[in-house]
């Protein structure tokens, strides 16, 4: 297992492009478009969120009843969120122009939408971006890159990540990019996320590969709380690799999680560090737990507790805060037992233990919390389990970003 250079593009068979629409950003790519040059298997993990945006209910359909698909495209600006019927036929409308320009059904296209609730799509400027981006469409590393770009809302930079590996002596490759930045929390946060692969699989194992490890990636991060309308991942897989087709969970499809894994927990990683705002990727890793369960409910609780977000900007280690989160997780465990540590780059230094802070250094702590990447590691002494979950730090930006989102 090796990561590569590129995102979208770095496997066989798949281009993309990007272009400016005008939907509600001006002067900057808005507009992304991912083709595979073979029908490819899919498979989609959606909002957990009762209110689903219709780009949802259009790829939900898709992934169930068509199980294949040439083409997504994605928008940034308006989210096409609770815009009722109408909403639903510019989904129809931006499939039908780009299976025409493209010559393929208008049921293998694929649509995303990300940006602002409750405004209705520029059907003619998304049009008029369908028909700008084909001749463009390229399997360079370029070309994945600015479509890392185009579907950017407040992130403050792309995400893109793509590792490879050996089957059979076949090399298969995993990229992908995703865009998330606010409205992130467990269950599927504000996101997109597209992963493309070369390899030849069944679509039910792809979807299972898909479903069991949203778990422990993109279910495991939060920057404030709230879960959007229009979460969307697809994984698409085109067999251009060459493999003998995988149907059954062998070492093969083993390597196969495994690079699917490294892919999604990177992508997730990068959009909790760039949460709204944040100057810092916070993580929290639970080792010892009695149960797996029990190991990501308490990590959650402390990436998702305000108090110490607020604490981790001000590089203040304010072990108290962590303790109180772990305590109103809902896990019981006996305080007195369980151990605290701080982590990053610039080392490592244990808070509590036995019930009371240890004899820290202040100075140390705070170097510590004031590096771009902090790790909290929760020892429970408890069992053998243990879970990750990644958030940031609560800044004053957050606020004044979200203040006026809509302007």
């Amino acid at each position: 297992m090796k990561t590569v250079t590129g995102g979208v593009t770095a496997a066989k068979g798949y281009k993309a492009a990007a272009t400016a629409a005008g939907i509600k950003y001006e002067g900057r790519m808005d507009m992304a478009m991912i083709v595979s040059d073979v029908p490819a298997v899919l498979a989609g993990t959606f909002t957990t969120n009762v209110v689903k945006a219709a780009p949802v209910k259009w790829d939900q359909r898709i992934v169930a009843e068509e199980g294949t698909a040439h083409a997504v495209v994605v928008n940034a600006g308006i989210a096409n969120a609770c815009t009722g019927q109408e909403g639903m036929e510019y989904c129809q409308k931006t499939a039908e122009a780009a299976g025409e320009a493209l010559g393929v059904e208008t049921a293998q296209v694929l649509v995303a939408s990300t940006g602002v609730i409750g405004m209705q799509l520029p059907m003619e400027k998304l049009a008029s971006g369908i028909r700008a981006m084909v001749p463009k469409l390229s399997d360079t590393i370029e070309s994945g890159q600015e479509a890392a770009c185009a579907i950017l809302t407040t992130d403050t930079k792309s995400k893109e990540v793509a590792v490879s590996f050996e089957v059979e002596g076949k090399t298969v490759t995993v990229g992908g990019m995703c865009k998330g930045s606010g409205m992130i929390h467990p269950n599927m946060c504000t996101m997109l996320g597209f992963v493309t692969t070369d390899l030849a699989i069944s679509q039910e194992l792809l979807q299972e590969a898909l479903s069991e490890d949203v778990k422990d990636t993109y279910n495991m991060i939060s920057v404030d709380g709230d879960t959007s309308t229009n979460d969307t991942v697809l994984l698409l897989a085109n067999g251009m690799a060459g493999n003998k087709k995988i149907t059954e969970k062998d070492e093969n499809y083993q390597k196969f999680a495994e690079a699917l894994n490294l892919v999604n927990t990177t992508l997730a990683k990068k959009m909790a560090g760039d949460g709204e705002g944040a100057t810092a990727l916070f993580e929290t890793k639970v080792i010892h737990a009695d149960t797996k369960e029990h190991a990501k409910t308490l990590a959650k609780s402390v990436i998702c507790s305000s108090l110490t977000k607020a604490a981790i900007f001000g590089h203040d280690a304010n072990w108290g805060r962590i303790l109180c989160a772990l305590g109103y997780s809902g896990v019981e465990f006996d305080p007195e037992n369980i151990e605290l540590f701080f982590q990053s780059k610039s080392g490592q230094i244990q808070i509590y233990k036995d019930g009371i802070a240890t004899d820290y250094s202040e100075t140390e702590a705070t170097k510590i919390l004031s590096d771009e990447e902090v790790t909290v590691l929760v020892d429970m002494k408890m069992g053998e389990e243990k879970a990750a979950a990644w958030g940031c730090d609560l800044t004053y930006d957050y606020v004044k970003i979200n203040a006026d989102y809509r302007s």
